[in-house]
């Protein structure tokens, strides 16, 4: 007779979905200018029981990737709030390290999980340039200033200057996905920082995420039939729109093919 009476209880419900960083000229990716207030929102819900995350991400900038990791450890700690993570399709790269972000992590059975490593790619001209009669002309201050460049020829210096940041940024990746994921990694007879990525199932295996299930069914059984969901999206604005519509189509075009080849890298 007081069931009409009985408080339901209530999720706050972030999703981020995309590549990690600025994903083009008027097309912005997930990044922590774009996401604080929805985060600082969601986590001051009235009465929320937890704060639930949906991830899809390729991965992107290390940078911030860490800043949306440690702002939401910050929220749950400042609100003593549980923070429940789903991955959807992927949460690969830095999109895996804002899911260790979560006191537990779920995903599909399908999801592509992993990726704990760091990335560098380019191209190389220096042929081109020559057969068809250019001449490279760099004039710097700073004897490095023009490390990399894709239109000179490598040099053994520059490559290893550049491994050494990637070793850096490689370990930081691992501190968090060691003190987020604790004893439950099963480290045994496999590499699990080799950059190498795997499906939900075995990745449940691996002790990379916690179960098996999307957010509606695992938020109902742990919270109730009834639970509330309360969505936490940022909107688009009405300029950012026209922007984004009325923008030169070949930068839309080498936007899609640069946010597409990240997406690829995990069969996407």
């Amino acid at each position: 007779m007081f069931s009409f009476f009985k408080k339901k209880k209530i999720i706050a419900h972030i999703k981020l979905n995309g590549v990690i960083g600025n994903a083009g000229k008027f097309k912005q990716g997930i990044d922590f200018a774009g996401q604080e207030e929805i985060i600082e929102k969601a986590f001051s819900l009235k009465k929320a029981k937890a704060v639930a995350i949906t991830i899809n991400s390729p991965g992107g900038s290390p940078v911030q990737s860490h800043l949306i990791y440690k702002f939401i450890r910050a929220q749950a700690k400042k609100n003593k709030i549980k923070v429940i993570v789903f991955a959807e399709d992927v949460a690969a790269s830095g999109g895996y390290l804002i899911a260790c972000a979560g006191d537990e992590i779920y995903a599909n059975s399908s999801s592509i999980i992993g990726s704990i490593g760091v990335i560098y790619s380019s191209f190389g001209f220096t042929e081109l340039i020559k057969k068809i009669g250019v001449e490279r002309r760099v004039h710097t201050a700073g004897k490095n200033k023009s490390s990399l460049d894709p239109f000179q020829e490598e040099k053994s210096e520059d490559i290893e200057r550049l491994k050494n940041i990637q070793l850096d940024l490689h370990k930081d990746f691992i501190k968090v996905v060691e003190e987020s994921r604790g004893s439950k990694l099963k480290k045994d007879g496999i590499e699990l920082f080799s950059g190498e990525f795997w499906s939900g199932s075995k990745s449940k295996e691996l002790g990379l995420i916690d179960g098996l299930g999307n957010a509606n069914e695992i938020l109902k059984e742990k919270f109730g039939e009834d639970v509330i969901i309360k969505k936490f999206e940022k909107s688009k604005g009405w300029l950012s729109k026209k922007l984004s519509s009325s923008s030169n189509q070949i930068d839309q075009l080498a936007n899609i093919l640069e946010e597409r080849s990240i997406w690829q890298r995990y069969g996407f």
